[in-house]
């Protein structure tokens, strides 16, 4: 083995790289970690000569210490983003629905309440009384003079009206696929 020469200079240098690696912000535990790297590449190391042991030695000794470092600060990275997925806490995620989101919503919005309003007063009236105003059933058929029964046939005719223009906004909505829109296009 030819680094004879190294290992006898990093045996005598190792108390100094020691300090030396404590100087630069390694923990007692960590320096001595470092230092001992140095001394197992060293033995697998197969060089001829070394101009400078010491510069050599501090050198290889300060790249370890870099190197151990950038490890830690990415594993610290890495669990911290692992931490954050896996706590249970939901992702800061911004709410407020998009601008365009607002105004389809607001388009739609204004399309229902005006088939709504193509609906008799007093089915309107029924139906913003439950839905809106949270007034029950019961209340309702009393404040009117209907039946129950009465009610909840007033409140289904709403929905239908309801779902039927959700149903048509469904359809017209850019990323719906209509198969009879597609077949009177090839039909033409």
């Amino acid at each position: 083995m030819q680094n004879s020469g190294l290992l006898e200079a990093f045996m005598a240098l190792r108390p100094s790289l020691l300090r030396y690696l404590s100087l630069q912000g390694a923990a007692g535990d960590e320096a001595e970690d470092i230092v001992q790297e140095v001394g197992l590449k060293l033995t697998g190391l197969d060089v001829a000569s070394v101009a400078q042991p010491r510069a050599y030695l501090y050198r290889m000794a300060h790249n370890l210490f870099l190197l151990n470092r950038r490890t830690e600060g990415r594993r610290f990275l890495r669990e911290e983003a692992w931490s954050g997925v896996h706590s249970g806490d939901p992702p800061e995620l911004d709410e407020e629905p998009s601008i365009e989101a607002r105004l389809v919503a607001r388009e739609q919005l204004a399309l229902v309440q005006g088939a709504l309003n193509r609906l008799p007063e007093r089915t309107r009236d029924i139906f913003r009384r439950y839905r809106l105003d949270g007034v029950s059933q019961r209340q309702i058929a009393v404040d009117t003079g209907i039946s129950v029964s009465a009610v909840e046939k007033h409140l289904a005719r709403a929905y239908q009206v309801v779902a039927a223009e959700r149903f048509r906004l469904d359809e017209v909505s850019p990323g719906a696929r209509s198969l009879s829109g597609g077949r009177e296009r090839h039909e033409s």
